[in-house]
């Protein structure tokens, strides 16, 4: 494309709406999220209204409000009923740590404790009588799990759950709109642009829609392969039932978080196979046993299921998607990590559709 005044004005004048856009976006997120998340529930419900329109029950059929209503209740029962298995799970287990015996833990493995301060010693050159390993570690676990910690985690998960009920209200709500007027978030986008843009608006949202709806039923689907992989395991291996389903509840959850989120699952699973081994191994024993199974089943994920889902779901390089989120995490932490395979999608679509005279926007939209 040739560089001319009128092109390096359009560029610009599309650089800056483009910026005023994403502005608005990040000022009113969470609104955006309530309606993000509802146009994925209406896009997950809209077969269900499709075959509820189509029954005919002694000549009559359903109008297409029953038909949204019926759906909704349905995607919320489902919801409800997984959250419902492992809410209980958590806050028992919340209420486990607060009556912690340290010391016992600690007992638990003592014997990679004294070797892990054995070596310390000699690498170091500390004084046996002035270090304690175990002394150490039982002071700060004791510091990191108090009263203190754990009453401010249940005011947290207070304020969570509040938060979470204005959302459920909200999605709901919204969700019930766009599922009983098909059409209506199309709609509401399409209203913001003028009319000469309308067609590239809307192929880029059919396009946006596809591939989100895509990644977003992928990432569901790997969650629960690896939370009944790792609860199964863990309950062959001999764990109780509660604990190996709170583990694959964790690390089912903690791995929507691209490379983070497994890390972070690990440590807490671990965490809780110390404190509550499985009957008839040791602490450390079990610690490995968890270890090895999560190292496995994320080899799984990785060359399985990550490849599926984040390169072939969104038409993108694995390469893209690994320096996309990097990039977002160190922008946003783990909400930009969260957020940068979504977010990047969006962004690919609208480039290809609005600026894809630009090579670089060739190179880097020609799988969409």
């Amino acid at each position: 494309m040739a560089i001319t005044p009128q092109n390096i004005l359009r560029f610009i004048v599309g650089a800056t709406i483009t910026a005023v856009i994403l502005f608005f976006l990040w000022y009113f997120s969470s609104v955006v999220i309530y309606i993000l998340v509802a146009a994925v529930f209406a896009i997950i419900g809209r077969p269900m209204v499709g075959w509820l329109l189509r029954l005919h029950v002694k000549g009559h059929r359903l109008p297409r409000w029953a038909a949204a209503a019926l759906t909704l209740v349905t995607i919320l029962v489902v919801f409800s009923a997984i959250f419902s298995l492992f809410i209980p799970l958590i806050f028992n287990k919340i209420n486990e740590f607060a009556h912690l015996d340290f010391n016992a833990a600690l007992a638990s493995i003592q014997e990679p404790l004294a070797h892990a301060q054995a070596y310390l010693q000699r690498r170091f050159d500390l004084p046996t009588s002035d270090f304690s390993l175990r002394e150490t570690l039982g002071s700060h676990i004791k510091d990191f799990i108090n009263y203190n910690t754990i009453n401010s985690t249940f005011t947290s998960i207070a304020n969570i759950l509040m938060s979470s009920v204005i959302a459920i209200f909200s999605i709901s709500f919204i969700t019930f709109f766009f599922l009983k007027e098909d059409g209506l978030f199309y709609a509401m986008i399409t209203a913001l642009f003028p009319d000469r843009l309308q067609k590239n608006v809307t192929h880029a949202l059919d396009s946006i829609t596809l591939l989100l709806s895509r990644y977003f039923t992928g990432l569901l689907t790997e969650s629960l392969i690896l939370m009944v992989i790792i609860s199964t395991i863990m309950i062959l291996f001999g764990m109780e039932t509660d604990n190996a389903l709170l583990i694959g509840f964790i690390m089912g959850i903690m791995n929507v978080i691209p490379y983070a989120g497994p890390l972070i699952g690990g440590i807490i699973s671990a965490f809780i196979g110390i404190v509550t081994p499985i009957e008839g191994l040791t602490a450390i024993h079990t610690a490995i046993i968890i270890f090895c199974t999560l190292l496995c089943t994320k080899g799984l994920d990785d060359f399985v299921l990550q490849p599926t889902i984040y390169s072939e779901r969104v038409k993108a390089h694995p390469l893209e998607i690994f320096l996309v989120i990097l990039v977002a995490g160190h922008v946003a932490g783990i909400l930009g990590m969260l957020l940068a395979i979504p977010s990047y999608t969006v962004l690919r679509v609208l480039a290809k559709e609005f600026f894809s005279e630009f090579a670089l926007v060739k190179r880097l939209t020609q799988n969409i």
